[in-house]
């Protein structure tokens, strides 16, 4: 019972700051400014503000006024129509509308399942049937009932990597007899997080060891693949090795006599420095940078990951590259998910997964938006001149997103630098376009915190433009009024002489251009402050 009173009496608490904060607490020019819009203002710098006087609420509020009356003169004198002032309100929207485009809920989440993918290696092969990514409806069906018939070749008994050898596309399954390069027959080997592109990394992880994935695409084509092997990851480490190339036929004799002066306790820096033939890092001393598994050839990441202590460093090995000899500098284990979050944040907002992010946004935006598409005005989807029709013939709507009509001619004008997809990819990527266009311009109307910081920004922008014209060129240009200011307020100065402390002079006499100035803008509008509620703020702010 007593719980239940407790939660009553914090409610009402909390429903009569509500109503305070909706009141009115000054109006100028018949424009109302509600507690809550003066709070907003008033709080934001309070933490960094140490007096008492500059703290005062009176005070601050007499600020506000004044700052209220500049921005409206900026407007009355229409500096928000310079073109200036349009240009860099138009970019600072895209900079604020952007943390908006993009799904937060879905890239915490992405971020979580990233991070358990770094905890563990897949090992997997693949078949690859190439296809465009802007390919036709007509050469895409003909590319996924390919990697379908092949797939059903491999779930009816086939051996994968002799199917993989026969179709696949990608051309390291079958190697190059004629340079000596054996075929992979798809196998790929360990690989983590971010050593694919993304659609691979997602079907490597979510396919069970010795099954076969269902077909799915990429930016390369269509796609199946089949997981052998699921391991920990090892981490990074950091490496440096010692490579000659196979040019000469002495190069595993040098290799050998290179390794018996490392068991002599030489040091490996040196031998690099004067006997590797890598040229990005002898000078280094064969340092390479840190690396993880699916980044080295094959016998390469073997050798490096077999190294167990710090220091070790390996017999002589061959890769297609030459022999080498490498040393383990340093381990990197995989970090709590802590540590990497922000580290993992970075990544996957600079890779492609992001357009999944935005994808996200879109199609919860197709959900809550009422889009109507009309079929007849889309008929010029079809025709070959569509981009050289007349404007007067473009002028019927051909998408809807709730209120918002948007015509044919603006599709059009949309294709005119567009000639390397397919219309009808054109028109898709058009509507999304739109529909996030339309966000954007709403988002004043749905998100209070974009409106209100744009809105400060907006203002600011015209307060300076007006600052600028009002008080500081002419300040600088006014030498008459600045000597009649200098003369008029000589006590103050002393025996100072005006070339000498022109900065200072020319600062006060700014500070006296804009007191007129805001004299002047309050005796020509109408102000009214609301005694009662200014006092409960007060009281509100002393409570405190």
């Amino acid at each position: 019972m007593k719980n239940n009173i407790l939660s009553i009496c914090t409610l009402l608490v909390a429903m009569s700051v509500f109503s305070q904060n909706e009141k009115t607490l000054v109006t100028i020019n018949k424009e109302k400014t509600t507690i809550a819009d003066f709070k907003r203002i008033y709080e934001k710098n309070l933490d960094a503000i140490d007096s008492e006087e500059a703290k005062d609420v009176t005070n601050n509020l007499t600020l506000y006024i004044n700052y209220k009356l500049k921005v409206k003169e900026a407007y009355l004198l229409r500096f928000d129509t310079l073109p200036s002032y349009k240009k860099e309100i138009a970019s600072y929207k895209d900079q604020l509308a952007a943390p908006y485009l993009q799904d937060t809920t879905f890239i915490t989440e992405l971020v979580k399942e990233v991070y358990l993918r770094t905890k563990s290696e897949v090992k997997a092969k693949h078949i690859l049937i190439r296809t465009l990514k802007d390919a036709t409806p007509k050469d895409t069906l003909i590319s996924f009932n390919k990697i379908t018939t092949i797939r059903n070749r491999i779930i009816n008994g086939e051996n994968f990597e002799k199917v993989a050898v026969e179709t696949s596309e990608d051309i390291s399954a079958q190697g190059n007899a004629k340079k000596g390069v054996e075929g992979n027959k798809g196998n790929l080997g360990y690989f983590s997080a971010f050593n694919m592109v993304a659609p691979f990394e997602d079907a490597a992880y979510k396919t069970k060891v010795g099954a076969v994935s269902m077909p799915f695409r990429s930016k390369f084509g269509y796609h199946i693949l089949k997981v052998d092997n699921f391991r920990a990851a090892k981490g990074e480490i950091e490496a440096a090795h010692i490579l000659i190339s196979n040019s000469t036929k002495s190069s595993k004799t040098k290799i050998n006599e290179v390794y018996k002066r490392l068991q002599n306790k030489e040091t490996f820096a040196k031998l690099a420095n004067e006997y590797s033939e890598d040229r990005g890092s002898k000078a280094k001393g064969g340092k390479l940078a840190k690396f993880g598994t699916g980044k080295m050839v094959k016998p390469f990441e073997i050798a490096a990951f077999s190294l167990e202590n710090e220091g070790d460093f390996s017999k002589p090995f061959k890769t297609r590259f030459g022999w080498h000899i490498v040393k383990l500098l340093k381990k990197h284990p995989i970090r709590s998910f802590v540590e990497m979050k922000q580290e993992l944040t970075a990544k996957i907002k600079r890779s492609s997964r992001m357009q999944m992010s935005e994808t996200a946004v879109i199609n919860k935006l197709k959900k809550q938006y009422a889009i109507v598409e009309n079929e007849e005005s889309k008929d010029i989807l079809n025709r070959k001149d569509i981009r050289t029709i007349s404007k007067d013939s473009l002028q019927n709507n051909i998408i809807s997103i709730n209120d918002s009509n948007i015509k044919q001619e603006t599709f059009v004008e949309y294709l005119k630098n567009r000639r390397n997809k397919p219309i009808y990819v054109l028109f898709e990527m058009f509507k999304n376009q739109e529909i996030l266009a339309y966000y954007k311009k709403n988002l004043v109307n749905t998100e209070p915190e974009y409106a209100n910081v744009l809105k400060e920004y907006e203002d600011g922008l015209l307060l300076f433009e007006l600052m600028q014209q009002k008080i500081w060129n002419k300040s600088s240009k006014d030498t008459l009024g600045l000597k009649t200011y200098f003369s008029n307020n000589k006590e103050k100065y002393g025996t100072k002489e005006l070339k000498n402390i022109k900065g200072e002079v020319m600062n006060d006499y700014q500070n006296f251009l804009e007191k007129d100035w805001i004299t002047d803008l309050r005796k020509k509008s109408s102000i009214k402050v609301s005694k009662r509620q200014l006092k409960k703020l007060i009281k509100f702010y002393h409570r405190e």
